[in-house]
C-alpha cells in the first residue's frame, strides 16, 4: 500500500514511521527542506532507542527507513492510495492543500485530516469528490498511542469509513469511530478534567497540588489535571477549551477558566516555559498536597462525576458507542478505567444523585444531568459494550 503525509513535523513524521513500519511505502511531504532533515534525523535516533531496548532489530529499522521517501515535491504522492495530512489547524490551508491534492491524486485515493478540532464536512467541502474524505485523528506520541479516532464527515462515502478503520487495524491502532461534532470523543469527553479541576480551585476548595493528589490517589490517573495541563501547555489547552466552548454555541459545560487564561497571558504555560502551575526550575520546592482523606474523596467524586455525565451525554447524543468512548478515553488519554464502566461501577443512583447536589448547590446549567443516566437510573439499567 503506498501511504502520503502532509507535514514532517512530530505528528506526521509519527505517521509516517507507523506506516512504514506496517510495510507501507510513504512519501513523507513538506515544503521545508529542514523540516524532512530534522523529521528523517529523529526517526534515525528512535529506532536506535528500539534497538537498544530489543524492540527492533537492525533489519527492521533498515526496513522501515527504506519505506519513507522525504520529498518537498506534492506531486510524488500521485500514486497514493491513501493521504493523511498533519499540518497546522487552520480550515482554509487544509482545504487548499486537498484542492491542491485532488488534482494529483487518483479518483480512488482516501485523503485522511488528522485534525483535533475542525470540521471534515468543512474540510470535504473543497473537494469535487467530498465522499473520500475522513477525519483520523492520531495522539501523541503517534507510534505509541493506539488510538485513531476515525471521522466520517455527512459526505464520507461508507466504502472509504470501512476502508480507513480496515487500515488503522492492520497498523495495529485502536480506531474509535466518532461523529462530525466538536472535539470528536476525547477532547470533548475530558473537558470537565480540567474545567472541574480549575473550578475547585477558583472556589477555594484546594490548590493545585492537593487536587492533582486526590485524582492520582482515590481515582489512580497517571497525571493530576494541572500536571497534565503544564505538560501540554497552558496556552494549548486553554485554545482547546475555548474551541469547544465556542463550537457548542457556549454551553456551560465547557465554558473557560479565568485563571487558565491568565497563567497562558503571564506566559506560565507548563513544562515548556518553565513554570506553569509548577514551578519547574532546578531545586524549587513545590507545595505538599493537604492529604486529608474526606477533602481528597469529595474532590476526586466532583471530577469524575462531571467526566462520567460528558461521557454519558456523548452516548445520549449518539457521537459514539459506549465501547468506543471507553476505549477512547483509555488509549486516547490513558484514564484508568472506562468512564462509562466506571458509571456502571457506582451505580446510576450515585450518578445522578450526585449530579443532582451540585445543580441544587450552584444552580448552573454546567451541572444538569445527563438525560440518559436518569433513565437508566429509572430503568434499572446499566451500561453495555
Amino acid at each position: 500500500m503506498k501511504v502520503g503525509v502532509i507535514g514532517a513535523g512530530t505528528m506526521g513524521s509519527g505517521i509516517a514511521q507507523i506506516a512504514a513500519t506496517a510495510s507501507c511505502q510513504v512519501q513523507l511531504f513538506d515544503k521545508q527542506n529542514t523540516a524532512l532533515e530534522h523529521s528523517k534525523t529523529q526517526l534515525d535516533k528512535i529506532l536506535n532507542r528500539l534497538i537498544e531496548k530489543k524492540r527492533i532489530s537492525v533489519e527492521e529499522k533498515q526496513h522501515i527507513q527504506l519505506n519513507i521517501n522525504y520529498t518537498a515535491s506534492l506531486s510524488d504522492l500521485n500514486k497514493c492510495d491513501l493521504v493523511i495530512e498533519a499540518i497546522v489547524e487552520n480550515l482554509e490551508i487544509k482545504q487548499q492543500v486537498f484542492q491542491d491534492l485532488e488534482k494529483i491524486v487518483g479518483a480512488g485515493t482516501i485523503l485522511a485530516s488528522n485534525t483535533s478540532s475542525l470540521s471534515i464536512a468543512s474540510i470535504a467541502s473543497a473537494l469535487a469528490k467530498p465522499e473520500r474524505c475522513i477525519g483520523m485523528h492520531f495522539f501523541n506520541p503517534a507510534p505509541l498511542m493506539k488510538l485513531v479516532e476515525v471521522i466520517p464527515a455527512v459526505q464520507t462515502s461508507d466504502h472509504v469509513v470501512q476502508k480507513s478503520l480496515q487500515i488503522l487495524t492492520d497498523w495495529k491502532k485502536s480506531p474509535a469511530l466518532a461523529k462530525d461534532t466538536p472535539g470528536f470523543i476525547v477532547n470533548r469527553v475530558a473537558r470537565p478534567f480540567y474545567g472541574e479541576a480549575l473550578r475547585i480551585y477558583e472556589e477555594g476548595i484546594a490548590n493545585f497540588v492537593t487536587i492533582d493528589w486526590a485524582m492520582k490517589h482515590f481515582g489512580k490517573f497517571r497525571m493530576g489535571p494541572f500536571e497534565l495541563m503544564d505538560f501540554i501547555g497552558n496556552d494549548v489547552n486553554y485554545t482547546v477549551t475555548e474551541t469547544v466552548f465556542k463550537a457548542f454555541y457556549y454551553d456551560q459545560r465547557y465554558k473557560p477558566s479565568f485563571t487558565q487564561k491568565r497563567f497562558a497571558e503571564a506566559g506560565y504555560l507548563g513544562r515548556k516555559s518553565g513554570k506553569g502551575y509548577y514551578d519547574y526550575a532546578e531545586n524549587v520546592q513545590n507545595p505538599n498536597p493537604n492529604t486529608d482523606e474526606t477533602l481528597g474523596k469529595q474532590i476526586f467524586e466532583r471530577i469524575l462525576i462531571m467526566l462520567i455525565n460528558e461521557a454519558a451525554d456523548a452516548l445520549f447524543m449518539q457521537i459514539a458507542s459506549a465501547k468506543d468512548i471507553d476505549l477512547a478515553m483509555k488509549g486516547g488519554v490513558n484514564y484508568p478505567k472506562g468512564l462509562l464502566a466506571w458509571a456502571n461501577q457506582k451505580g446510576m443512583d450515585w450518578c445522578v444523585h450526585q449530579m443532582d447536589d451540585l445543580y441544587d448547590t450552584y444552580r448552573e446549567d454546567r451541572y444538569r444531568c445527563s438525560p440518559l443516566l436518569r433513565k437508566m437510573m429509572k430503568e434499572k439499567k446499566e451500561f453495555s459494550f
